[in-house]
């Protein structure tokens, strides 16, 4: 297959490519955008930095485990327990890459580091979050199509809330002020959910699937009970595992939350589409890092197969694009982000509050 052309940039069958076929609307501005990047080189693999990438994760995460085995049992582990929640988050990062095929052409060898990113290392299924990742890519903030603002322990908008009943009502009453404790559990809503999907599921190298969770499982728990007493162990496992899930809550929560909604029957171009339903976060390389290439969301969603490393000279394009073409671009800071997501929330769940409809 042709390495750049637009044409095999379509056929793609990935996230935010497989359903272009289908939009309404024109393809050509999406065509021209294409045009511009592939031009760049701005979807170029380099074998290169893609190992080097996979080797200094992979150090950052033998770090933590190294670190474990050397402390001992001591409360002290508390510390190696955040070190290695941001050394699983960097790894997810890495196999939302391999997700997307952003780190090689071959789909194989994606599919191989993501299966270890995903299953072995962090404990969560590679399959499932591709799925689940890809409808969200093909109707992003669409309630009803997109799982990611799906009825949960979150509500996304006034009706979910209104549906609430017992607990879930109250959550629902204050989920601004209940968001970032509750993003804590977000890692163990993704275990189960991982668990769960695998009987009923149609994801590829099931069994494959199955062996490297349990691994992870019984190599995780089994090292730290090892290692540390078992009150020692369950704290260490507490902590690591809520900074992990805040972590990743504080990293997606800045890309759609407090954007536009779309309806089902609302008709959007592609690109307006992705641009209005997405947020970029302004910020320096170490936020690039930090939150894993996702600061830049739009840049993603317009081309969730470009390598993570390219979105940022991407963004020069897209940007020139939709002003001239007059498509909201919106890009705030990371504290604006974050309250423009608290703002959402507390406006989804105003009517429980106050019926009257004070917010």
């Amino acid at each position: 297959m042709s390495r750049n052309p637009v044409p095999a940039l379509l056929a793609e069958d990935d996230a935010g490519t497989v359903f272009l076929g289908t939009q309404s609307g024109p393809k050509d501005g999406y065509l021209e955008l294409a045009r511009c990047a592939r031009d760049a080189g701005l979807f170029r693999r380099s074998p290169l930095l893609s190992g080097a990438k996979i080797a200094l994760v992979a150090a950052v995460m033998v770090a933590g485990w190294l670190a474990l085995f050397l402390v001992g049992d001591s409360w002290y582990q508390l510390l190696v327990a955040v070190y290695l929640a941001v050394a699983f988050a960097q790894v997810g990062f890495l196999g939302h890459s391999a997700g997307h095929r952003q780190i090689f052409w071959s789909r194989r060898l994606n599919d191989l580091v993501g299966l270890a990113c995903a299953d072995l290392a962090t404990g969560i299924s590679y399959g499932y979050w591709v799925d689940k990742h890809n409808r969200h890519h093909s109707h992003p903030n669409q309630v009803g199509a997109d799982p990611d603002v799906a009825p949960g322990t979150i509500s996304w908008t006034p009706e979910q809330a209104a549906t609430r009943t017992g607990l879930g009502r109250t959550i629902a009453r204050h989920q601004a002020a209940l968001f970032f404790p509750l993003a804590c559990l977000e890692a163990l809503s993704l275990h189960v959910s991982s668990v769960r999907s695998l009987p009923t599921s149609a994801v590829r190298r099931k069994p494959a699937e199955v062996a490297l969770l349990l691994a992870h499982g019984v190599l995780f728990v089994g090292t730290v009970l090892l290692v540390m007493s078992p009150l020692r162990a369950v704290a260490f496992l507490a902590v690591q595992q809520g900074v992990f899930g805040l972590y990743l809550g504080c990293a997606f929560a800045p890309n759609h939350k407090g954007m536009t909604m779309p309806t089902a029957g609302q008709k959007l171009d592609f690109v307006r589409r992705q641009v209005t339903t997405s947020r970029n976060v302004k910020g320096s390389r170490v936020l690039d890092i930090a939150m894993g290439g996702l600061n830049y969301q739009i840049e993603h969603h317009l081309f969730p197969s470009m390598p993570m490393a390219n979105l940022r000279r991407c963004r020069p394009i897209v940007r020139a694009y939709c002003s001239a073409h007059g498509i909201d671009y919106c890009e705030s800071s990371l504290t604006g982000s974050y309250r423009a997501a608290l703002r959402h929330l507390r406006t989804a769940g105003a009517t429980l509050r106050n019926p009257t409809g004070g917010a």
